[in-house]
């Protein structure tokens, strides 16, 4: 319980959402808070600062070498909480590592149902995340991601996207959180979660306002769809300006001396109008029944926003 409390009396200053499931913990089971002194956070491997005088960080293994500290102790019962997915942050106090903490984060219902339909699309899905690598291959393997990745910082995802587009890929990014913001900016499309921080959506050209995976999937067929509707207004317009144009500058004059009455021209002008109209809004047929996505300048605004990996 002391552990808990002073860690969750840390986590008060982060935005995390990992941090958020402590301090709703230790509240849960009704410990005192302090506050917070001298807040920092570490980029994506965990938090430091110091709570009744003493210095205290939570974070990943990454952290806990940079502050020269031996996790080996504790290193077999962490893998061991991995391996059933959980996320494990060690608590070090006074510079000595006093526990471990596990976030277990379950698997959304629609999540694998999205990951298939982007795998039948023929998109290849890799997973980045700022967790250890044995927590991010068991949530990995149960869904079936091509490439994992784990314990990666912001600059890392940032440096993972470049890769791929060097490659000659084109890259889609999912996130939710401030270490994913570098990479949305990056990403050919950044996809941000609208449950997730004022700083990812403000860096993504897409918000999927519930942050359900399956709203990827709608958001890439309404775009084919409008795509394919772009071409085909294209094609209405070139169809009556390609007739239109030739009959009024006198083609079938000399030979049927027909030409083509302003009034008559006119109306094709407006019928061509019309036609682009009506095809257009045949994608209101096309509605995202359970997930709206917005467009970057109809992200909404929502100051202490919290996201959930």
């Amino acid at each position: 319980d002391e552990v808990l409390r002073l860690a969750a009396s840390l986590d008060q200053g982060s935005e995390h959402p990992l941090a958020e499931a402590i301090v709703a913990a230790a509240r849960a089971r009704q410990l005192r808070l302090s506050p917070a002194e001298s807040f920092e956070s570490g980029s994506g491997i965990g938090v430091q600062g110091k709570v009744e005088g003493k210095a205290m960080a939570i974070g990943n293994t990454v952290l806990m070498q940079q502050l020269g500290l031996d996790t080996a102790p504790l290193q077999n019962e962490a893998e061991a909480l991995r391996s059933s997915g959980a996320s494990v942050m060690y608590v070090a106090i006074s510079d000595r590592i006093e526990g471990l903490l596990t976030v277990a984060d379950p698997i959304k219902e629609s999540t694998p149902a999205a990951i298939r339909a982007l795998h039948d699309a023929g998109i290849r899905i890799v997973m980045a995340t700022g967790d250890g690598l044995t927590s991010a291959r068991h949530v990995g393997l149960q869904l079936g991601i091509d490439e994992i990745h784990g314990e990666v910082t912001p600059k890392d995802k940032a440096d993972l996207i470049a890769s791929l587009k060097a490659q000659g890929h084109k890259v889609a990014m999912a996130g939710d959180g401030i270490n994913d913001a570098p990479a949305l900016a990056l990403a050919d499309v950044g996809i941000a979660m609208g449950t997730g921080t004022d700083v990812a959506i403000q860096s993504a050209q897409v918000t999927l306002v519930k942050g359900n995976l399956q709203g990827i999937v709608r958001a890439r067929e309404l775009s084919q769809l409008a795509v394919a509707n772009m071409r085909q207004n294209l094609l209405f317009s070139f169809a009556y300006n390609g007739l239109g144009v030739p009959i009024a500058a006198g083609v079938l004059y000399p030979a049927f001396g027909l030409l083509l009455s302003p009034m008559i021209a006119a109306l094709a002008m407006s019928l061509s109008s019309v036609s682009v109209v009506f095809n257009a809004l045949r994608l209101s047929n096309a509605r995202l029944e359970d997930e709206a996505v917005l467009p970057a300048h109809l992200q909404p605004s929502k100051p202490g926003a919290r996201g959930c990996h």
